[in-house]
């Protein structure tokens, strides 16, 4: 059951998300069925997001890059919940998430997804 506190949460992650962001894309590639074959399917889905530096404490040259970026995705309206390999389009760049946060702290309500994106090569 959601709770109403993290629904709350939710709606003004996205308003602020919708009001200071930009639209962006994250594309998934699907790997082909494994009896099947095939080719690998590529989905774009629709996402507001925020991309954001990382401050220069946080930067440990292991884990976090310089030059990786903090993006704050919306959950609204998101069908898939962002996971590392996934491509985020933002800023006019393409950025490879590294790591991922999906902040759902009761289990059930993706508040707001915050991942770790690194320049695709």
């Amino acid at each position: 059951m959601t709770n109403a506190l993290y629904a709350r949460m939710q709606a003004t992650a996205n308003r602020l998300l919708v009001k200071y962001g930009q639209s962006g894309t994250i594309r998934r590639l699907t790997p082909p069925d494994p009896v099947e074959g095939g080719d690998p399917v590529e989905t774009e889905y629709p996402a507001t997001l925020v991309p954001m530096a990382y401050e220069a404490r946080e930067i440990d040259g292991t884990v976090i890059l310089a030059g990786d970026v903090k993006i704050y995705i919306s959950s609204v309206g998101l069908a898939i919940t962002p996971q590392p390999g996934d491509l985020v389009t933002a800023n006019g760049k393409m950025f490879r998430i590294i790591n991922g946060d999906p902040n759902c702290y009761d289990g059930v309500t993706n508040v707001v997804h915050i991942v770790q994106g690194r320049i695709a090569a």
